[in-house]
């Protein structure tokens, strides 16, 4: 196999070096068999990209009870890797929140999982704004506990994520230091708006793109066949529309349209992380390719995309909905 060694970037400025992939998202550790998991596993160990995203899906819009966290942590026990080579971030909901207090969730998810501690969390989306000033407490105490080492929040309005930045500072706790926040060729809308982009730019918050492939549909394959992300904006007949385009212009660089899609949120100096969910060693060593695609084209991908730009009609502060463009 190819050596390639993952870079790493801050998480934000309260947040742990990351490599710059993360490996895990929806469901994808029940969608391969446990010597695969394991094959995932070594390889990103090897190649320095052992950040791992798991969650107990068990509540509001994810009311599955997946065991994908738990066949995770049957994978990691398999593969004999200490807990110092690898990085896990786990979820803290918010849908049933305060009801299931977050120490709950998180003690939950780490017996299931078989680990120790998270290395940070993400704060997920909510339907009703949430007593932000009960969420950044009762956070930093599971830090004080050493149950997990940072936090961030997962496509949350504008105003609330100032909101809990606010009050962190005021109180001298600990807070969120990245924004995990959907990001792709397709859509653009919050992580490049002017108000997320400020607190990126003055190193407040670090980036986590996801749903940067839109659950594999970037990838040229068709449909899904498994349940994917929410279509903030109605866009997704157009990304369907899109995705001959996105492979049209991967071929020019010498791409697939995986690594081409991975390479262009790489550009963006916000990011700090991409989350994918590879769920077969191919897939894994294609994402990587994309490391290699970023470095040969140095930031000239970006130029070629931006008629692919499809969600500016939503708004950039996360309100939805926001106006539609005619």
């Amino acid at each position: 196999m190819e050596e390639i060694k993952v870079p790493r970037r801050r998480l934000g400025a309260n947040g742990p070096t990351v490599p710059v992939f993360a490996l895990g998202s929806w469901n994808t550790w029940d969608r391969m068999t446990g010597e695969e998991a394991v094959a995932i596993i070594d390889r990103a160990v090897e190649t320095g990209a052992a950040f791992f995203d798991i969650a107990y899906y068990n509540m509001g819009p994810h009311e599955e009870h997946s065991r994908t966290d738990i066949l995770f942590g049957e994978a990691i026990r398999a593969s004999g890797h200490r807990r110092d080579d690898f990085m896990v971030c786990g979820k803290l909901w918010l849908w049933n929140y305060p009801e299931l207090q977050f120490r709950e969730q998180i003690h939950t998810s780490l017996e299931r999982s078989g680990l120790d501690r998270f290395d940070t969390v993400v704060v997920g989306d909510y339907f009703a704004t949430p007593d932000m000033k009960r969420v950044v407490s009762e956070v930093n105490l599971l830090i004080d506990e050493g149950l997990i080492g940072s936090w961030g929040i997962n496509n949350w309005q504008l105003a609330h994520t100032e909101e809990a930045l606010a009050l962190a500072y005021a109180e001298g706790l600990v807070p969120p230091s990245f924004a995990q926040l959907k990001y792709s060729v397709v859509r653009r809308a919050m992580a490049e708006g002017e108000g997320y982009g400020r607190l990126f730019a003055s190193g407040a918050l670090g980036l986590q793109a996801s749903d940067c492939l839109e659950g594999g549909i970037l990838s040229g394959r068709g449909v899904p066949n498994r349940k994917i992300g929410a279509d903030v904006g109605t866009i997704r007949e157009q990304i369907y529309a899109a995705a001959p385009e996105l492979a049209r212009i991967a071929r020019e660089f010498d791409a697939t349209p995986v690594q081409l899609a991975l390479a262009f949120c790489l550009e963006n100096p916000a990011t700090a992380n991409v989350l994918f969910g590879a769920s077969r060693l191919q897939q894994l060593e294609e994402n990587l390719g994309a490391l290699v695609l970023a470095e040969r084209t140095k930031g000239s991908i970006r130029e070629a995309l931006p008629h692919l730009w499809l969600d500016r009609h939503v708004s950039p502060e996360g309100v939805w909905p926001g106006p539609k463009a005619g």
